[in-house]
């Protein structure tokens, strides 16, 4: 159904953007158009209640599949028409002419797209006739008024012992060097228990140094040790090799009390090539590896193995009675069929979670739930895998359908990877999965959709990294079988990446790293195309050779790991529903854009890693506004006229450096950057003292001012309404130092100075932050003391003092100290460490308490 659904409302975009593009490069026959769109609205309507299948099926719906098909067919027969014309109109090659005679004109056009009608038509008749039987129900309907915030698979029901002997072997007072195993079947917590005693402060405090490497079967042991190393804040040069990193790593733990926590082993191979690099200090250091692996957990330690055991019936009802109300316990009526329904889990908890996400969505009354409760049962005599599988897949049957394509989506992930949210959401419309509604951007409606997946418990929050996520290796079997079954994707693992490949015929995205050779490839259809490494020598001709097949192109991802010793190909800012485009290239390799960057009305997203040159906006054409742009990323010598104003009304975020060697007024005209009035997020590289006016609707922002003067722009800042995060880096105060006044930073919750010249004096009083949670201080030699106001604020956190002065370590201390009189131990945390301008080591890191960390 996911495939049926993504497809209709990929097909509807696509019309949709055709008919607001102010330059289409194609027009549609208007009755056919009007007649296609009536049914795919019918078939999307019909979609939402369709429910073929109560119980798992091995084989996909035939009504489905010739859903997907008919709306495939009519992206294709209108994406080709496309391609035909956007080649005419250009040069022609050999190679083009060849490709053009597999395409239509328009007559060929009208005959696909009648074809495309009667198929649909006949669909429709059959679904009519279908829509009124008893068999086919619509889903279960979710409670629209319950909050989609479910507690995540964090809670320790039932494992409170194991927890208990865990921390007790990784503090006991055996020196050698211990190996842990955490031992149990997929979906049975060993990762979760692994995570929350790590993060217990009995832990952190005994351990000098603690860190987290995912093994997974698919694994790079020099990207094992660089991710460790980089938990410690040490750089991983590029030319380094396995060896050359494993032993920068012994020499890090060397002498070090440490906790290395190994996840999702599948072999003592991968344990065999990392265990000389782990020195044994006799200082009761540990590490931890969780595995499905009885016999591998046997090999690594053959006494200090932790096995996970399946929750009984009381503790599967505790975890699945938390998970679906919280504090707030279940309602009695709900209580005798909610145990059974526990008890159909068979105790693995990652089935109580995702089966409790599914009723905490579901409508609480007893006839919903015991129609979950059947089908649970149904597969109650399964063997473990499968059965947990049939359960999962119930969770997926229920899902709303305008979930499920983004949900089977994020199987083309490999294993264990961790996704960045923003990432996923820019996939996510590329691939068309959002339908559009009415005074929302596309984005905001799929962070919904990425929230409602989370609040299922079917994606998981990553505890390691803020706004990321995962999905467990169950879920991701679950959605490889289900694309597989209904054709949505095909996918080919290498070592880096996964390459999203369709049947060839319909081949949609492709993404490849430079370990791969691109085969002759037909492009032309391609939406996502994404390079991770690119290999400059064998990539770049066969790409930029065949760029003007991209033209249906919605996310362009291309790395350059060599100079480009060219202009970026004119034709690629002229795609006609080009979303996203992300360009790496080499270092300090800054690309000036054509003036066709101008004529992109569809572009969402712009990023080049080294840097942009954008030209001024023609005067022809002015009717074309980049209405959708949200993100540019990153502006060389940002001019900020009121031309680019009108051409950018509603960006979200903009990062520009400007003045290679002097702001200059007149060319920059950043005092117009308060008439963006949607933008929420503004980093700023400026040399020397400009005007410049920020808009009240920011929320973050990040200035990095050489030889500029604070006083002269901070008055502004502090008023700014919403502003949560603020950075200052470099720059100086005149007059040696900063006094905030009443009614400033109203909503700040991060500040950091860096680096700021002559601050020696910083006055304060707690309600002029009312709100702050972290404070960061670095690089600040010349500051006194930090205020001691500070301590009096109720939502303070965290402060981080990196290379201040002695006596502004001493000062952090006393604020850490009254914040603990005023507000309780460890409601502060305080993180010091000594840099280059303190002299009194010694004395400060005596300073080093619970609460309180110097290094």
């Amino acid at each position: 159904m996911a495939a049926a659904y993504a497809t209709l409302v990929s097909a509807m975009n696509i019309i949709h953007s055709l008919h607001h593009h102010p330059l289409p490069p194609v027009s549609l026959p208007i009755q056919q158009v009007e007649s296609l769109t009536q049914k795919i609205n019918f078939l999307l309507q019909f979609l939402e209640g369709y429910n073929p299948h109560r119980d798992y099926s091995k084989e996909a719906d035939p009504l489905e599949s010739r859903i997907a098909d008919a709306a495939y067919a009519a992206e294709h027969a209108i994406e080709s028409h496309i391609f035909d014309q956007f080649t005419n109109n250009g040069e022609n090659t050999v190679h083009q002419s060849k490709i053009r005679k597999k395409y239509m004109s328009y007559d060929g056009l009208r005959e696909a797209l009648e074809k495309v009608i009667k198929d649909m038509a006949s669909i429709e008749e059959e679904a009519k006739q279908i829509q009124g039987r008893v068999e086919v129900q619509h889903q279960l309907p979710p409670d629209s008024s319950r909050s989609s915030s479910i507690p995540q698979q964090s809670s320790m029901v039932g494992a409170e012992g194991v927890k208990l002997q865990m921390m007790d072997k990784l503090t006991s007072d055996r020196l050698h060097l211990q190996i842990i195993p955490i031992v149990g079947m997929g979906g049975s917590g060993k990762t979760t228990l692994a995570r929350t005693v790590g993060e217990e402060r009995l832990i952190k405090d005994h351990f000098q140094i603690c860190a987290w490497a995912t093994i997974s079967q698919e694994y790079v042991i020099r990207e094992i040790f660089a991710v460790v190393l980089r938990q410690f804040n040490i750089g991983v040069a590029d030319d380094l090799n396995e060896h050359e990193l494993g032993e920068k790593l012994y020499k890090h733990l060397y002498g070090r009390r440490y906790l290395i926590i190994m996840d999702d082993m599948w072999s003592i191979d991968a344990w065999d090539r990392v265990r000389n690099y782990f020195p044994n200090n006799e200082n009761g250091s540990r590490i931890v590896v969780t595995t499905r692996l009885s016999d591998l957990a046997s090999k690594l330690s053959n006494s200090n193995s932790l096995g996970m055991e399946l929750l009984n019936e009381a503790d599967s009802w505790e975890l699945l009675s938390k998970t679906v109300f919280g504090k707030e316990g279940c309602p009695l009526e709900l209580e005798e069929i909610g145990k059974k329904i526990g008890k159909s889990c068979k105790g693995l908890p990652l089935s109580i979670v995702v089966v409790g996400g599914l009723l905490a969505k579901s409508k609480h009354t007893r006839e919903c739930w015991e129609d979950i409760g059947e089908n649970l049962n149904a597969s109650v005599n399964l063997e473990d895998d499968e059965h947990c599988l049939k359960i999962l897949y119930m969770s997926y049957k229920q899902l709303p359908i305008h979930l499920k394509p983004c949900f089977l989506y994020m199987g083309v992930f490999p294993e264990d990877k961790v996704i960045v949210n923003s990432d996923l959401i820019k996939y996510w419309v590329a691939e068309g999965f959002v339908e559009a509604v009415s005074g929302k951007r596309l984005e905001e409606i799929a962070k919904e959709y990425l929230k409602d997946l989370i609040g299922r418990n079917l994606v998981l929050r990553s505890t390691r990294y803020k706004k990321r996520c995962q999905i467990h290796d169950l879920l991701r079997d679950l959605c490889l079988r289900e694309a597989k079954k209904e054709r949505f994707y095909n996918t080919a693992l290498d070592n880096e990446d996964i390459s999203v490949l369709p049947p060839m015929s319909q081949a949609r995205s492709l993404t490849w790293n430079d370990q791969q050779e691109l085969s002759p490839l037909n492009m032309s259809l391609l939406r996502i195309v994404k390079s991770t490494r690119f290999n400059y020598v064998v990539q770049k001709e066969y790409l930029f050779g065949h760029v003007d097949q991209l033209v249906n192109s919605r996310f362009l991802g291309i790395n350059f790991s060599r100079r480009m010793e060219g202009n970026f190909p004119c034709s690629i800012w002229r795609f006609w529903n080009l979303q996203t485009l992300i360009v790496h290239t080499y270092i300090n390799e800054v690309i000036t854009a054509p003036t066709e960057v101008w004529y992109m009305p569809r572009i969402r997203h712009v990023e080049f890693s080294e840097g942009l040159h954008l030209p001024d906006p023609p005067n022809d054409h002015d009717n074309i506004v980049l209405g959708y742009l949200q993100s540019l990323r990153i502006v060389i010598d940002f001019k900020c006229s009121e031309q680019v104003v009108k051409k950018i009304p509603n960006i979200k975020e903009l990062i520009f450096m400007n003045g290679g060697e002097y702001c200059d007024d007149e060319m920059y005209c950043l005092s117009n950057l308060d008439c963006l009035t949607k933008l929420e997020s503004l980093d700023c590289t400026l040399y020397g003292n400009c005007v410049i006016n920020f808009p009240h609707s920011l929320k973050r922002l990040n200035l990095y001012m050489d030889d500029y003067c604070w006083e002269d722009i901070l008055d502004k800042v502090g008023v700014l309404p919403h502003l949560q995060k603020l950075t200052l880096h470099d720059g100086y105060f005149n007059e040696g130092k900063w006094e905030t006044t009443e009614g400033q930073f109203r909503s700040l919750k991060f500040l950091s100075l860096c680096l700021c010249c002559n601050l020696e004096i910083w006055r304060i009083e707690s309600s002029h932050f009312p709100c702050l949670e972290r404070l960061h201080l670095g690089e600040l030699d010349e500051l006194r003391e930090i205020p001691l106001d500070f301590a009096e604020i109720a939502t303070l956190r965290e402060i981080d003092v990196d290379g201040c002065s002695d006596s502004a370590v001493v000062s952090a201390k006393k604020i850490s100290e009254e914040h603990e009189d005023y507000y309780g131990e460890g409601a502060l945390q305080v993180y010091v460490l000594l840099g280059r301008y303190n002299k009194a080591r010694l004395e400060l890191q005596r300073l080093d308490s619970p609460n309180f960390y110097v290094r």
